[in-house]
C-alpha cells in the first residue's frame, strides 16, 4: 500500500486523493455493513472501455494490495489501485438518484468529456482504447 489518509482530519491541509459525499458515505457504510465482509472498503478503479474512453467500476473489496492508495473519508475506507489513481485523483464518489433508481457515480475533476448516462469518461490526456469508445451509453 503506497498511502493512507483521513480527509476528515486534515481540515486545512492537502486535498485528498479521492473523497466520497456525505450521501454516498451513508449508502456505502449501509452496504458494507451488509457485505458480511470484515475490514471492507470501497475499491475504486477505472478499466477501458464505455462510450468515452474508460469506465468507472466500484466493488466492495477487504483486500488491501500492492500499490493500492486507501483513503478513510467520513468513515468509509476507499481503495485505489495505483494504475487508477492518476485519472481519479482529487475525484469524489457519490450517490445518485434519479428515475431509473439510484447509484454511485464518481465526480472527476480530470474528465474532459463524459458520456450521458456518466459511466464513462475521457481525459485530454488520452485516447479511447482502439476499437473502444465509439458506440453509445447501451455499449458499457
Amino acid at each position: 500500500m503506497t498511502a493512507i489518509s483521513h480527509p476528515e482530519s486534515n481540515a486545512g491541509a492537502v486535498a485528498p486523493e479521492i473523497s466520497i459525499s456525505e450521501f454516498g458515505a451513508q449508502k456505502a457504510l449501509g452496504i458494507l455493513a451488509s457485505s458480511g465482509k470484515e475490514n471492507a472498503g470501497v475499491r475504486v478503479f477505472i478499466k477501458s472501455g464505455g462510450c468515452s474512453g474508460y469506465q468507472y467500476g466500484m466493488a466492495i473489496d477487504d483486500r488491501e494490495l500492492e500499490g493500492d492508495t486507501i483513503v478513510y473519508d467520513r468513515g468509509v475506507k476507499l481503495l485505489v489501485d495505483h494504475m487508477s489513481l492518476p485519472l481519479l485523483r482529487g475525484g469524489q464518489v457519490d450517490f445518485v438518484e434519479n428515475m431509473m433508481g439510484g447509484g454511485f457515480t464518481v465526480h472527476n475533476p480530470n474528465a474532459t468529456s463524459s458520456c450521458g448516462c456518466g459511466h464513462s469518461f475521457r481525459t485530454d490526456s488520452a485516447q479511447a482504447p482502439d476499437g473502444e469508445g465509439s458506440g453509445g451509453c447501451g455499449s458499457h
